[in-house]
């Protein structure tokens, strides 16, 4: 064990102990000193008067000799030691006061409390635990809150629409063509909320997941793909540009769960990139381990969006959304966690988004 590791050891393992046996030490050397000085003064004023006769002279001192010194000084001792502790002791459980106080108003709801606890160790880091629980409570109760906000408003937009329209071909004075138009409406909008389901039902297993099971080897080339085919639909209709640079690697996984990584990425590309935009998607090995890289050249992000892109339910800019529930993103976010891999993004407002997958 090297010097700073054995010195921040014992500074852990001895920060309170040493604090405590200081604290009963100076008490008892105080209650000593105070108890001497009151007993001096005591045989200066003649009430204590010391032994200084022969045997029979002691024995007849009432409260007189050694002995009764020793008595008088340990009584003094234990009245005077009781009382500073019971004083001093207030202020030495100050500190715990203030964290169970902070808990109780942590239970109650209030998760903007924190508490500064300074000079032992141990107190510190209790400080600095019950703050940083402060702060992770306080950030899961926005993020539920948040949650059920957008959960409540991505169901009720689309049933909003389908109740609406289903009211207008109640009317008989509707053409062809306006009740083929309000049926498209509604079959797009009943299609959108079968997806919001099946993405929150898939996040809600992915998150309930801790390792990845039923692994296989393939080719995870072959499998972007395959993604690629089964996008392609929406990127032709959209005029958009595909440019595949793919090494061939052999991956050891769960297919189902890496192929939803590439639809949802591929899904948010297509979206975010303009008419006759292109998209490039690149495959590699990199740094010991596998990079995929997707880029598009649409709207882009700021810092703050990027820095929330893969929040449950978070679309950035409202104005620029055409589809989606902001799921996606937080699915490949979980998966690649389950792998323990690395994703991040790449963004420049007006100069589009790139994605990096690190297994």
């Amino acid at each position: 064990m090297s010097h700073d590791l054995r010195k921040g050891w014992l500074k852990k393992r001895w920060g309170l102990t040493i604090s405590l046996v200081l604290f009963v030490f100076a008490v008892m050397m105080a209650a000593m000193m105070l108890a001497g000085f009151i007993v001096i003064a005591l045989h200066l004023a003649g009430v204590l008067p010391f032994w200084e006769g022969g045997e029979a002279d002691y024995e007849h001192d009432v409260g007189g000799g050694p002995l009764g010194v020793v008595f008088v000084m340990m009584a003094f001792s234990v009245l005077l030691g009781t009382t500073m502790a019971a004083f001093f002791s207030k202020k030495a459980l100050k500190p715990i006061r203030k964290v169970v106080d902070a808990t109780h108003r942590v239970a109650g709801g209030d998760f903007d409390v924190r508490v500064d606890l300074r000079g032992i160790y141990e107190l510190e880091a209790l400080s600095q635990g019950f703050n940083k629980m402060a702060q992770e409570l306080s950030s899961i109760e926005t993020l539920r809150g948040d949650f059920i906000n957008n959960f409540s408003h991505e169901f009720k937009t689309p049933i909003g629409s389908i109740r609406g329209y289903a009211k207008l071909l109640r009317d008989g004075s509707l053409s062809d063509a306006e009740k083929q138009e309000y049926l498209d409406i509604i079959i797009t909008e009943a299609e959108r909320l079968g997806a919001l389901s099946t993405n929150i039902l898939n996040l809600s297993k992915y998150e309930a997941l801790e390792i990845v099971t039923d692994k296989m080897v393939f080719r995870l080339d072959e499998q972007i793909r395959r993604a690629l085919v089964l996008t392609e639909p929406r990127w032709s209709a959209k005029g958009v540009a595909v440019d595949v640079e793919l090494e061939e690697i052999l991956y050891d996984g769960n297919e189902d769960l890496t192929q939803q990584v590439w639809l949802n990425l591929l899904d948010n590309a297509i979206k975010f990139t303009e008419r006759g935009g292109t998209i490039s998607v690149r495959l590699d090995r990199w740094g010991g381990g596998i990079r995929f890289r997707i880029r598009d050249d649409g709207v882009g992000m700021d810092e703050l969006t990027a820095a929330r892109v893969f929040d449950k339910f978070f679309q950035g800019d409202n104005s620029r959304v055409t589809s989606g529930n902001g799921l996606g993103l937080a699915i490949v976010k979980r998966i690649v966690d389950l792998y323990g891999g690395h994703v991040e993004v790449r963004s420049e407002v007006g100069a589009g988004s790139e994605f990096w997958v690190i297994l």
